[in-house]
């Protein structure tokens, strides 16, 4: 049963990569400009290591810019349910990784995503996949953490959202001011949350646990 179950998991994602994968003519004009950039920058194309770089390259910002391609409603499907639930459901520690739009350079960190259920909950792996979706663009931190809230809030019409992101920079930590150990934290609260004090205290508690 586990394997059978574990089987259909790895065909789900086979069909979902499938789904996001680019044309390959857009593959192709994406690896010649990483082509041209290593050329511009002085490298030797036909050096051993950089031979299928640009090519390589192409399929990783295939992988890192699939949300552009990705359909929220599709991605949660039928995991909304009925329930008589009524307080915080909180899932803390979201592993994300996106882009910097500003110099396609990576952030890293975690998502921290409530709600208050009014009738119905969502499945808890589709609120790391809401996360996903979001985080593979390129983004700034901000939008993305109001992106993630306002889709939730969209599809399952609870009485409040909280989101709160924190994340490392790695356009701050390798160039600029070059700050190893600074952490970027932004938050989003909707409904109640951001109306109700008790609630909003109780979320926040929630997060220190």
């Amino acid at each position: 049963m586990i394997q059978q179950r574990n089987s259909d998991l790895d065909i789900e994602e086979r069909l979902t990569r499938e789904t996001n994968r680019l044309a390959e003519k857009d593959l192709d004009r994406i690896a010649k400009a990483y082509g041209d950039l290593l050329q511009s920058v002085g490298e030797d194309l036909d050096r051993e290591g950089l031979r299928r770089t640009p090519d390589r390259a192409a399929r990783a910002l295939e992988f890192l810019t699939q949300g552009y391609r990705q359909d929220l409603d599709e991605i949660i499907n039928d995991a909304i349910f009925e329930s008589e639930a009524s307080e915080i459901i909180l899932v803390k520690d979201i592993e994300l990784y996106s882009m910097c739009e500003h110099h396609l350079l990576p952030f890293i960190g975690r998502a921290h995503v409530a709600y208050i259920p009014n009738g119905k909950v969502i499945g808890l792996s589709k609120v790391a996949r809401i996360v996903d979706v979001f985080a593979r663009r390129l983004q700034i931190q901000e939008n993305l953490t109001t992106q993630i809230a306002e889709s939730l809030m969209r599809c399952l019409e609870p009485s409040g959202v909280a989101v709160v992101v924190e994340a490392k920079h790695l356009c701050m930590m390798m160039r600029g001011v070059e700050k190893q150990n600074s952490v970027m934290k932004t938050s989003c609260l909707l409904g109640t949350f951001k109306d109700d004090a008790r609630t909003r205290s109780e979320f926040l508690s929630l997060l220190k646990d």
